[in-house]
């Protein structure tokens, strides 16, 4: 058994959205479609420090879905289009079984990391991004996937692979010697919305 999860440093993201960018590449992204976001932390809008002037301060929240160990999402999919895998903790979204009825989207305590795809539209009239990566479906819900693809090939997720400040560290939860749980030991930790009850597998390190 493996529990995979991440570990976001908080400290040394600096804002850059290569992680953002990286997975959307990888991925072969729609229009409009992000599996990861990087959120300003109390600005207005994106990269706007917070703040009054003289005393702006300017912090970021890498955001993507948390691969929960106790999903909101589960439960509410009438189709079992979402489900969890027992073996490696990752939340998947079958687009066979997916009617987009959106009902995972309310469910999920996480705004913004579950998108109904209507109708797919691409920048570019080619595929890019890795050869196996998912497909994408009209009328379905689709949201990060840990980068199934890549882990199946022994590599790392997209989003840390060109992450300048090296802020993220991925691997088994329940692997002591993992980078995942070496970074994490000896920390200050926080989850995103933990009164949801969710458990997240993704650990944001303070």
């Amino acid at each position: 058994m493996t529990h995979y999860g991440m570990a976001i440093d908080l400290a040394r993201c600096i804002g850059c959205h290569t992680c953002a960018t990286a997975c959307k590449m990888a991925n072969n992204l729609p229009k409009n479609v992000h599996f990861n976001r990087v959120r300003t932390v109390g600005g207005d809008s994106m990269d706007t420090a917070a703040g009054e002037y003289g005393a702006n301060t300017m912090s970021f929240l890498p955001v993507q879905c948390q691969h929960c160990e106790n999903p909101a999402c589960l439960d509410v999919c009438p189709t079992g289009a979402t489900t969890k895998d027992e073996e490696t903790g990752i939340v998947s979204v079958d687009s066979e079984l997916c009617i987009g009825c959106e009902s995972c989207i309310k469910a999920c305590p996480y705004e913004g990391v579950r998108t109904l795809i209507k109708s797919p539209e691409y920048y570019l009239e080619v595929m890019v991004g890795e050869y196996d990566a998912p497909p994408h479906k009209g009328g379905t819900v689709e949201k990060c996937t840990f980068c199934k693809n890549l882990i199946d090939r022994d590599e790392v997720p997209a989003c840390m692979q060109l992450c300048p400040g090296r802020a993220r560290y991925w691997g088994d939860l329940d692997d002591p010697e993992s980078a995942v749980s070496k970074a994490i030991e000896g920390r200050e930790t926080m989850f995103l919305q933990e009164e949801a009850g969710t458990k997240p597998s993704v650990y944001y390190l303070q």
